[in-house]
């Protein structure tokens, strides 16, 4: 069965990776079901980015999925706990930042898992990357190889083996720079796109949280202006 068959769910939440990933996948040939969560997140400016990816990239069907993450908190974009601002790379690389909202990518996984396996989608794809981030520790290689496992460990197909389940991650190992440089060649409109982590009431972005830091500069390394509405 070759990709142009395939169907293939892909995790979108409207940031400049999830944008990426969905032009990687229109590429390879996939029929594309786009997921996102209204997971009581604060910036949740970036669901109409979403829906607005989603719209340009012309997929089948994209669903959103509630899913009240601050019944649990913990976290500065599910509780009443301030965005950190202005860090430096050491301190973004020196640990797991409050803005790591517990368990998240594999909470994600798993909804996409079991919608996937209702459409007959054995392939997932997800915009983690292990080289420019925050720290996450479920946007490594080893958490996506792990999840890999599980899904062929916890589903019929994989257990009657009539089918094997794919995580497609393939921004884990770029940088920033090198992610943006991809999506333009592959035409991606970075303008549609949201990653501020505690835009204003406009929805324009903060340009001092660690995702707006690591977008601006992932965006001058590449030698580009990022077309995103900055407060300053």
């Amino acid at each position: 069965m070759n990709a142009v068959s395939r169907k293939a769910v892909v995790l979108v939440s409207g940031g400049l990776d999830s944008a990426t990933i969905l032009a990687i996948a229109a590429k390879a040939g996939f029929e594309l079901n786009a997921l996102s969560f209204d997971y009581g997140q604060r910036h949740r400016f970036e669901l109409e980015a979403a829906r607005r990816v989603c719209a340009e990239a012309n997929v089948v069907r994209h669903i959103t999925v509630p899913l009240d993450l601050r019944a649990f908190g913990g976290s500065a974009l599910t509780d009443d706990i301030a965005v950190p601002k202005d860090r430096s790379e050491s301190e973004m690389s020196g640990g797991v930042p409050i803005t790591y909202v517990p368990a998240r990518n594999t909470i994600f996984l798993s909804v996409a898992l079991g919608w996937a396996e209702v459409l007959g989608a054995m392939d997932l794809f997800i915009g983690v990357n292990a080289v420019d981030y925050s720290g996450y520790p479920d946007c490594r290689p080893e958490f996506i190889a792990a999840f890999q496992k599980l899904a062929n460990l916890a589903t019929k197909s994989g257990v009657e083996g009539t089918a094997a389940w794919t995580i497609h991650a393939p921004l884990v190992s770029l940088s920033k720079a090198e992610i943006i440089r991809q999506g333009i060649e592959l035409g991606v409109d970075y303008s549609l796109t949201h990653s501020c982590y505690d835009p204003d009431p406009k929805g324009r972005s903060c340009g001092h949280c660690d995702s707006c830091q690591l977008r601006l500069k992932g965006f001058a390394d590449a030698g580009l202006v990022d077309p995103a509405a900055y407060v300053r």
